[in-house]
């Protein structure tokens, strides 16, 4: 197998630094990657692609019970104390309280983009990703509610809701883009949100380059009437969440 053909290396890169890639074709594609630069390359680009996505979404911390209880079915083998162990300091800082806190923010970031491939342009296995704009959108609580994406040059807008949201009769649910340096200035009401794990698209008011090329975050208000250029939000924001590139 050829593993340096442009589409072929994107696809297992991607995979590789999404964990999808398992097994044998795992272990074959890390020699690749050791022995071959353009790899390597490919490799780190996907990551750095990822990790943008995932550090917007905050770490979930389980109660201590939980931990507490995972501890002790895991690690206790006695209830008399145990003898002091040299290396007690190093497992206190890898116990699995610690790294699992580390790494759930990560983890749920993960599930989000395998669970839905579509929006971030995976239509099939073999598809290379197009140059998109990705928007993961929180609520209150730091649930990850609303995932938006455009494609680069596009006009459309597609939005796939992963928790229920509620829009109050009268009101509309307003997206708002905050460049990184300037006000927030409205994108497009975002009619009829649908269920969980459904998709709706919104045509854009230019295109998603204009309009987010700068924008490194974007919200969800709720408000009387669609917003129009030089509008603020009315109160506060419903849903908010960083805005990145994807290519």
């Amino acid at each position: 197998m050829n593993y340096l053909l442009p589409e072929r290396l994107d696809r297992l890169a991607r995979e590789y630094a999404l964990g999808t890639l398992t097994g044998r074709a795992r272990r074959r594609f890390e020699s690749v990657v050791r022995h071959t630069p353009a790899a390597a390359r490919a490799v780190t680009a996907w990551q750095e692609r990822f990790s943008v996505l995932a550090a917007s979404v905050p770490v979930m911390q389980p109660r201590d019970a939980v931990w507490d209880g995972l501890e002790q079915r895991l690690f206790s083998t006695s209830t008399k104390p145990a003898a002091l162990n040299p290396l007690q300091w190093l497992w206190n800082l890898l116990s699995i309280r610690t790294v699992g806190s580390a790494l759930a923010g990560i983890l749920l970031c993960v599930v989000v983009l395998r669970s839905q491939p579509g929006l971030i342009g995976l239509e099939s296995p073999s598809e290379s990703l197009p140059a998109s704009y990705v928007g993961l959108l929180l609520d209150s609580k730091g649930k990850p509610t609303i995932l938006a994406n455009s494609r680069r040059h596009g006009k459309l807008l597609t939005v796939k809701v992963l928790q229920p949201v509620k829009v109050p009769l009268g009101k509309v649910a307003q997206l708002w883009a905050f460049p990184n340096n300037g006000e927030p200035f409205p994108v497009s009401v975002l009619p009829g949100l649908p269920a969980p794990r459904e998709s709706v698209t919104v045509t854009l008011p230019d295109t998603s380059e204009k309009l987010f090329f700068n924008v490194g975050r974007l919200a969800i208000s709720l408000e009387a009437a669609p917003a129009k250029a030089g509008d603020k939000p009315a109160g506060e924001f419903l849903l908010s969440g960083h805005c990145v590139k994807l290519w």
